[in-house]
């Protein structure tokens, strides 16, 4: 280092000795040498500046290198510099070129570091805009919902209309994570550009359709940042959130919870009118105003609770049980607001439970239950063990238990409560010390058997040697004598020989005010204690001043013989002093009791002012007005109304129209009654199912709405009278099995059976139930009379081909099933109805007049050439839905028919079989809960009675929205209730289409690019002729063959069943025994889980 230095000087002599001569001049010393300590330092920065710089050159090169496991690597360790805090934001430029990388993992974490960048870096984010349009339409549904997450993260005004374009398709996804994050971005787009509200509004009015768990939370959080006075979103889809509550993601439930407080507040009367008044100040002119003006005139009616307040309160209370402690505090604010009183008392045990967790949520629960116990002592004394106070607490839960302390006290448990405070007041803690000390002074304040006992103690408190305690002691002293003064001279003249003792301001303040109210019951101590503060007015402070300013004018006025001197010295001295309140106080004083010219009248009245009675103060508590605010809130915590507080509305007086939360259950055309033994035989059935036998299996559910029991002839009529015969009914019913060709009437009956059918009763009409089940009641002759109109709708539809879903209250027919025999009776068996040998149904091909009925029922949506068909091979698979040891006897299992639903459009079909193999009837079978409970089912009628060994074919829809996702729901009985659940191939959910080879290809090139998914595969020996090709394409999917000319070309055609999204299936058969599989649609996740299926199946033998 000293030969450095020495080069160093001989190269540059000049300069270095202006140097030490300015360093002289200026009494420097130069150090030639660093210090050891001082290397070590400039060392280690200078080599933490290589290491970063090196560090992220060397995380440039592995990012713009040629390997996917390097690229891999180096985002890795940039998302994990990111988790710790380090700004890696000059590593954007290399990072957003591999943005459009094709490996998937690499590509999770190019978005996660674009989020956190995205703002930051706008200029650079934009330019990578049209490939965040592209991964919208990613298969990979992480990177659909990453990619609009980068998208709302660039804070650009410019982009507003391709976010817009980009939520509006994310909240139609499949997936419910992409769904999710589209709330998500409103939020954001929202906060950017406030004017798209309304187009916001629309999709946040779509996404609260939801059927996902996932979603409800996220949107509801989007319906309170953009339009929480919107409360109308809420009515329809109210009774869903509260049956989707406990299923919901934890921060999701706290959300919806405090929203469906605010609209409960707004929507239902109040629970507290028959429990008398909620509180004692707002709440009781706001409840009891009229009821007290008008007692003598009217009694108050019965207080009824709404079902849908009910149903709320309902599905609340299991989540008291949740981890979260957020979710336990929303239940109990939504308790505690919307609750009657005698409810209230179950969230009591939840919220103790949550004072064992961290001094955060102890903070904010226990001010919680401090505003609680304020109102509602008896809910919280059975746990007061709970709020008394550790050693390891920390001083603001400890003030926080003493408040509540205080506000359990009661004449009862007092004595426990002050022999608790006696050792608190010993507390090294004088803050707590001295909260302390105010409690005592309240709980002698609010309970009077303790007032002189805590009067004494505090007494005693003035002998302690801190100054803390002893100044507070003669605070809370000063206020309790003011109760009761005649009965305390003692205590005053204490106070005054402990005066020169006591140096804190607000305790010297409060014993010359004492001296001074009370100076006539102390002639001989006040003016001594006059005559000391005179001699140190100058030194004190400014509130011990002003009240030796009036002590002096008191005294002056009672005993002005004695004072008269001192009382002008003070006043003196308080002229000049330098504070103006002071001075002004003193000038005041002086005019009021000195009598002079100017004073004139005022003068007069100079004792009835200075020496009026005053009113004891009430000792009250801190949360006493906190109540105003809505519990669990910031602005409850704070006691201030805080930025995006939203006050909870009073009850309304008259409750709001409980029909705006009824759903519009969009009923479907009469479904068939599956009642055997009951039906009536036509006299065209042999002739008419012997022709078409074959295809009565596919067709079975074409008409159910035809049935030919004289029981529903007031239904079946139609158009006509609703008091024709039954043979009249019957002739109809029989006239409209022709035109539909696929009329699903009854078993042709025995012998026995037809004697049974005069004593069979007729089914009684009613409404879906809740759950959209069979029948639960009666209906009026009003639903009867709409039930004709509708299906005299569904009859004139049928005449023009393209019947439509109802969407009128259908009134069903309850049916009863009688079964003796044992042989299985199952709509899909057509030997009762045929003279022809008994066969298994092969195909589901319908004829030509099937064909014609049925054409242009789903083209709504379809290209005009396009038709739609049934696939020309149809294996029927069934699927075990119940086994008969898990259903006590009940089985069932279901399959496909793929045949348009009657239903909807929208709906799957599915026929379901019930068996009943115990040895005992089974009563009502019916469909009961789902879950989640939005989803769309079209329920059978429910099964009367099903006999041991016989077995009930029925048929339900299912709108599955074309998702894979199954749709649970119970299968239930008049005893017992089983989980079932139906889960869908992703074949099953397609419709076949007929086209021809030009419209195909033409259809073809429109779906190219990101529509386009394909895959080479090796085709399977068995697998090369086009009918075994046909045969495993269809067994795996439900579309049509579209004829072609070339024989190395295999092209199937369809769309699926709820959006009409067309779904093009193209075969290439090659050399050595390869194929190459495309598939053409929008739905890239349907096209991805079907290339899958017909890839297994075209490779396996």
């Amino acid at each position: 280092m000293n030969g450095g230095f020495s080069s160093l000087r001989s190269e540059a002599a000049g300069a270095m000795r202006t140097v030490l001569v300015s360093a002289e001049s200026l009494q420097l010393t130069l150090k030639p040498e660093l210090t050891q300590e001082e290397q070590a330092l400039t060392q280690t920065s200078s080599k933490l500046k290589e290491t970063r710089k090196a560090g992220n050159e060397d995380l440039k090169e592995m990012l713009e290198s040629n390997k996917e496991s390097l690229k891999l690597e180096a985002m890795k360790r940039i998302v994990q510099l990111i988790s710790k805090g380090k700004n890696a934001s000059d590593l954007f430029p290399a990072v957003v070129k591999n943005v459009a990388s094709k490996n998937i993992e690499l590509k999770k974490l190019v978005y996660v570091y674009l989020v956190r960048y995205a703002e930051e870096q706008q200029d650079l984010a934009l330019l990578s805009i049209s490939t965040f349009q592209r991964a919208l339409k990613d298969p990979n549904q992480f990177i659909r919902a990453s990619a609009l997450r980068v998208l709302s993260s660039v804070r650009v005004p410019i982009i507003v209309p391709i976010m817009m374009l980009a939520i509006k398709e994310a909240a139609s996804d499949l997936s419910p994570y992409v769904r999710k994050t589209s709330a998500h971005a409103i939020q954001k787009l929202y906060s950017l550009d406030p004017d798209q509200k309304e187009q916001l509004i629309e999709v946040i009015e779509k996404l609260l359709k939801d059927k996902s768990t996932l979603v409800a939370g996220s949107v509801v959080m989007a319906f309170e940042e953009v339009c929480p006075d919107r409360i109308d979103l809420i009515h329809k889809n109210y009774r869903k959130l509260c049956n989707l509550l406990v299923d919901v993601e934890e921060w999701g439930q706290v959300v919806i919870i405090n929203m469906l407080t605010r609209y409960a507040r707004t929507q239902f009367t109040s629970p507290w009118k028959e429990d008398g008044v909620f509180d004692e100040n707002s709440e009781k002119a706001f409840y009891d105003s009229d009821s007290e003006e008008k007692q003598g005139q009217r009694e108050i009616k019965p207080y009824i609770m709404d079902p849908d307040h009910r149903l709320l309160l309902r599905n609340t209370k299991p989540l008291l049980q949740s981890r979260n402690t957020a979710v336990v505090m929303a239940v109990a604010q939504l308790y505690w607001h919307l609750a009657p009183k005698h409810e209230v008392s179950i969230v009591t045990k939840s919220l103790v439970r949550l004072l064992r967790s961290h001094r955060e949520v102890q903070y904010v629960v226990l001010q919680n239950i401090a505003t609680m116990s304020i109102q509602r002592k008896g809910m919280f004394e059975p746990y007061m063990k709970s709020f008394y106070v550790r050693s390891t607490d920390a001083t603001h839960i400890k003030t926080l238990k003493l408040e509540i302390l205080t506000n359990l006290a009661n004449e009862a448990n007092i004595s426990t409560i002050l022999r608790e405070f006696q050792t608190y007041v010993k507390s090294q803690d004088k803050a707590f010390a001295a909260a302390t000390i105010q409690a005592i002074g309240r709980c002698a304040t609010n309970i009077s058997e303790v007032t002189d006992t805590c009067l004494n103690g505090l007494v005693l408190l003035l002998s302690n040697r801190d100054e803390t305690v002893v100044a507070e002691s003669v605070v809370v002293i000063k206020k309790l004598l003011q109760t009761q003064p005649s009965q305390h001279s003692d205590i005053i003249k204490h106070m005054a020989k402990l005066f020169d003792n006591i140096t804190v301001p607000m305790a010297r303040a409060s014993i010359l005010w004492l001296m001074g109210e009370y100076c006539e019951r102390v002639p001989k101590i006040a003016p001594d204690v006059l005559r000391k503060m005179a001699k140190t007015f100058t030194s004190e402070e400014d509130i011990v001043k002003l009240q030796t300013v009036n002590l002096a004018a008191k005294l002056y006025l009672t005993n002005s013989k004695q004072t008269k001197l001192l009382t002008q010295y003070i006043l003196n001295l308080g002229k000049y002093d330098q504070n103006y309140d002071i001075r002004d106080r003193t000038r005041f004083i002086r005019q009021l009791i000195v009598p002079n010219d100017k004073s004139g009248a005022l003068n007069k009245y100079a004792r009835r002012i200075l020496l009026a009675s005053k009113p004891a103060p009430v000792l009250e508590s801190a949360f006493k007005d906190r109540d105003r605010f809505q519990l669990g809130t910031l602005s409850h915590s704070l006691n201030i109304k805080t930025t995006g507080y939203q006050e909870l509305s009073d009850w309304p007086a008259v409750a709001p129209d409980p029909s705006v939360r009824n759903v519009e259950v969009i009923e479907p055309v009469q479904e068939w009654a599956p009642s055997v033994g009951k039906a009536k035989k036509s006299k065209s059935d042999d002739k008419f199912y012997s022709d078409d036998e074959e295809e009565e299996e596919g067709s079975g559910s074409g008409s159910e709405d035809n049935s030919s029991s004289s029981s529903s002839s007031s239904e079946e009529s139609g158009s006509e009278s609703e008091e024709e015969s039954s043979e009249e009914s019957d002739k109809t019913s029989s006239d409209s099995g022709k035109s539909s060709s696929g009329s699903e009437a009854s078993s042709s009956e025995s012998e026995s059976e037809r004697k049974k059918k005069k004593r069979t009763k007729k089914a009684t009409q009613s409404d879906s139930d809740e759950n959209g089940n069979g029948p639960v009641g009666k209906t009026s002759s009003s639903s009867a009379e709409s039930s004709s109109d509708s299906e005299s709708d569904s009859e004139e539809d049928s005449d023009s081909d393209s019947p439509a879903p109802q969407k009128k209250n259908v009134a069903k027919t309850k049916p009863k099933v009688e079964v003796k025999s044992k042989k299985e009776v199952s709509l899909l068996d057509l030997d009762d109805f045929s003279s022809a040998p008994p066969s298994a149904p092969k195909s589901s091909v319908f004829s030509s007049r099937l064909l014609s009925d049925l054409e242009g029922l789903s083209l709504s949506n379809v290209s005009p050439a396009m038709q739609v068909t049934t696939s020309s091979f149809g294996p029927m698979k069934t699927y075990e839905l119940l086994h008969h040891m898990t259903g006590k006897g009940l089985s069932a299992r279901y399959h496909f028919p793929r045949q348009p639903c009657l239903y909807q459009p929208s709906m799957v079909a599915v026929q379901v079989i019930l068996t009943n193999s115990s040895d005992h009837s089974l009563e009502e079978i019916h469909i009961g809960d789902r879950s989640p409970a939005s989803l769309n089912i079209h329920c059978f009628n429910t099964v009367e009675r099903l006999e041991p060994g016989a077995s009930v074919s029925v048929s339900m829809g299912i709108d599955f929205s074309d998702s894979t996702q199954a749709a649970n729901f119970q299968l239930c009985t008049k005893e017992d209730q089983f989980s079932v659940s139906i889960q869908p191939a992703v074949g099953e959910l397609l419709m076949p289409n007929t086209m021809k080879e030009p419209d195909f290809c033409s259809e073809q090139k429109k779906l190219m690019g990101m529509n386009e998914t394909s895959a080479t595969i090796t085709m399977a020996t068995a697998n090369t002729s086009k009918q075994d090709i046909s045969k495993q394409v269809l067994s795996v999917a439900n579309v049509g063959v579209v004829s072609s000319d070339q024989n190395n070309l295999q092209r199937f055609a369809g769309h699926t069943v709820s959006s009409r999204a067309l779904v093009l299936v193209t075969l290439e058969l090659r050399e050595s025994s390869t194929a190459l599989l495309t598939i053409n649609t929008e739905k890239t996740v349907m096209a991805s889980m079907l290339l899958r299926d017909l890839k297994q199946a075209l490779s396996q033998a």
